[in-house]
């Protein structure tokens, strides 16, 4: 009998967590906001426990941080959080353009299917949510050129991080079309097989990707 109601529960928990995070990677809630308990509660007509179990997720995936002292609060990446995905996205997505002359053909099938899929989103809608999960997907089937489970659960394990800087890029930047361009040039040249020409492209591409984050997340000094 109380074991249905302990799903049920757990299952509310997850679509509390899910909302925030999906206006998280909306761009509505941006870096810094806190996440007040009796506003969401209110909001979403769930009790407070629900709510502060559901900001307990966020904090775990990496989407949410607690502040001592302060509550939660949407996360705001900093300097070294930037520097740091830098280097984790550079070595997975580095290693699999590598990769490319052994990837297999389902693999390599992965990365022009994310490429074309976000072409096609381009056309379609200005939703920065919507843009950012297509965009992510080019860069998860780069990673997924290794052909190691493992490393794309590591990449998976930095996304909710990288979306949250993304929603915000994504919202305010209106170069989607050259976006689309940068990265199907990477995919040509792997094509191609010219895998030093693409590894370059990859590197000035990430390191432009940590410009704009930068910018676009408030830092002021140093595209995705």
């Amino acid at each position: 009998m109380y074991d249905d109601l302990q799903l049920e529960h757990s299952s509310t928990v997850d679509r509390a967590a899910d909302e925030i995070r999906r206006s998280i990677f909306a761009g509505q809630l941006g870096p810094g906001t806190p996440l007040r308990e009796v506003a969401l509660s209110e909001a979403m007509g769930v009790g407070r426990s629900t709510i502060r179990e559901a900001l307990a997720v966020l904090v775990a995936d990496g989407v949410a941080l607690r502040v001592p002292n302060r509550g939660v609060a949407v996360k705001e990446l900093s300097d070294d959080d930037l520097a740091d995905l830098s280097r984790a996205r550079i070595a997975l997505e580095t290693a699999g353009v590598r990769r490319w002359p052994m990837a297999g053909g389902e693999e390599r099938a992965a990365l022009r299917t994310a490429l074309e899929a976000y072409a096609a989103q381009a056309r379609r809608t200005k939703d920065p949510a919507v843009l950012t999960e297509a965009h992510l997907q080019i860069h998860r089937a780069l990673v997924g050129l290794n052909g190691s489970d493992r490393l794309l659960a590591a990449a998976d394990g930095y996304s909710a991080e990288l979306r949250v800087g993304l929603a915000h890029l994504d919202r305010v930047r209106g170069n989607i079309a050259e976006q689309v361009a940068s990265h199907r040039t990477l995919v040509e040249l792997l094509e191609a097989g010219r895998i030093d020409e693409a590894e370059r492209e990859l590197a000035a591409h990430l390191a432009a990707a940590e410009v704009s984050l930068h910018d676009a997340i408030g830092h002021g000094t140093i595209d995705a």
